[in-house]
């Protein structure tokens, strides 16, 4: 039998298709592969295609290999892709509860396929572990399979995490559930001090929690408790006693912020979109003078939305970067904001469908940044210490925002309720500027945890050792187990 400091893990990853989870998962393969795993990255050959056009890459064929650039400088990171059960012109937003049938019912036949291939061709060093996203449902049942260590890597906060994981105490004290959920604040849930129902993940929120979405994302958690591990992109400092609660349930590792090195653009394409370029732009302008305005990848907004936002800005004063996805609504209109607008602002303002948020939010003249508050986004901004305005739409966006305001006092709420109003917009945008000051002494402060978690002898810099030896150990007591069966 090998011992344990010879074995050299071989872990498969897979994220979920969406542009959130492919860029931690992208920068979490290469922290890994430097610390000596092998990985074989897997993205869907939808992703794949989406990722290649967004480069221009003339060769959109699904054998280039993204992480070619990472090999050359001797990470032992292989690349493949895998069908997820639709023909490359599906369109998979237009029909989206199709999709999500799909995943539900139809995507595991093809891992399972790609992992037993994997498994079985002889690889150097042999795959001993799967690394899936938590919003699977599958990956249980195929790490049980094939004897493989099951990871299950959560991109969201700890909080959003333990409100999934305790959704029976919710439903059994009815905070969740039914027609009329409890609206009083939640003490019950271990290592939360209080939250209230309105903080808590979105799907959990809704009075009627059964369409697709409900009955996948609810597996998916069902599924992720049944891991051997999970690792999250968050910080044992800032997440203390919800992540201490929750390691005497699971074995659960603090190892964000998970960013490239030294805070850069990769030479790994992990954008899904044609990236506009707004650093000249920004060059003309004074520091911390523009407003970045941004909802992520994935959220819908109204077109009455859109419009309240573009007559807010009209009547504000303030410079700004509004990335307009050209999906942003749920209609399929492309003109969106007022007339004129584009001309009514074009000296203080650029509108772009999309952009690198790394290297906008990175630079001296953005002061603050209008967001709903995707994980991504939330730890970027602390990283670059620009305070936030949030406007939460769905999923972890309520519980993330729960966290700037309420917990760390990085960002002040957008607007009281959910419904955008011009009026309040201008006028918070105009306070916001005005007091974003006393942000920036607690975001010097937060920002200090993100960088002392990730030195070596730092919250992440340990957990990430702890995580390598309990994948070692767990992969020889797997084979120990595996060789007593077959004796």
């Amino acid at each position: 039998m090998e011992p344990e400091e010879n074995i050299k893990p071989h872990a498969i990853m897979i994220p979920a298709p969406l542009q959130g989870h492919i860029v931690p998962f992208t920068h979490l393969a290469i922290n890994l592969a430097s610390k000596g795993l092998t990985i074989t990255f897997v993205n869907t050959q939808s992703t794949h295609q989406r990722l290649m056009k967004a480069q221009s890459v003339s060769n959109s064929s699904l054998d280039y290999d993204i992480f070619s650039e990472a090999r050359k400088s001797g990470l032992d990171i292989r690349y493949t892709t895998i069908c997820d059960g639709f023909p490359l012109n599906f369109d998979r937003a237009g029909n989206h509860n199709q999709f999500m049938e799909g995943l539900l019912h139809v995507f595991s036949a093809h891992v399972d396929d790609l992992v037993g291939n994997l498994v079985n061709s002889n690889h150097n060093p042999p795959v001993s572990c799967l690394i899936a996203d938590s919003y699977y449902v599958w990956p249980s049942e195929i790490a049980k399979k094939y004897n493989l260590v099951n990871i299950s890597f959560w991109t969201e906060p700890a909080l959003a995490f333990t409100s999934y994981y305790h959704m029976d105490l919710l439903r059994s004290n009815g905070h969740f559930g039914s027609q009329d959920n409890r609206e009083d604040t939640i003490h019950y849930i271990p290592g939360v001090q209080a939250i209230e129902p309105g903080d808590l993940p979105s799907y959990i929120q809704d009075s009627e929690p059964w369409n697709i979405m409900h009955r996948y994302i609810f597996k998916s958690l069902e599924d992720a408790k049944k891991a051997d591990m999970i690792i999250c992109n968050t910080v044992q400092e800032l997440e203390s006693s919800t992540i201490s609660a929750l390691q005497e349930k699971k074995p659960f590792y603090a190892i964000g912020p998970i960013f490239p090195n030294g805070f850069t653009k990769t030479a790994i394409p992990t954008n899904l979109w044609i990236e506009s370029d707004c650093i000249q732009w920004l060059n003309t302008k004074p520091k911390g003078s523009v407003m970045y305005i941004s909802f992520g990848s994935l959220a819908n907004i109204s077109r009455q939305d859109v419009l309240e936002i573009a007559h807010g800005l009209l009547l504000s004063s303030v410079s700004f970067i509004w990335v307009v996805r050209p999906d942003i609504t749920w209609s399929k209109e492309t003109d969106l904001s007022p007339s004129r607008f584009e001309d009514d602002v074009k000296d203080r303002g650029l509108v772009v469908p999309w952009c690198s948020q790394i290297d906008v939010i990175s630079h001296p003249a953005i002061g603050g940044f209008l967001t709903h508050c995707g994980w991504n986004s939330v730890l970027e901004s602390i990283w670059c210490k620009v305070p936030m305005l949030c406007f939460p739409i769905f999923t972890d966006q309520f519980t993330n925002r729960k966290l700037v305001v309420s917990e760390w006092k990085v960002g002040f709420d957008l607007c009281s309720g959910r419904i955008l109003r011009r009026q309040e917009i201008a006028q918070k945008i105009d306070c916001f500027t005005s007091e974003a000051n006393e942000l920036r002494i607690n975001l010097e402060e937060t920002r200090k945890q993100l960088e002392d978690a990730l030195s070596e002898n730092g919250s992440s810099g340990r957990n990430y050792k702890q995580l390598i030896c309990d994948i070692k150990s767990k992969i020889l007591q797997k084979s120990k187990n595996n060789n007593t069966r077959l004796l």
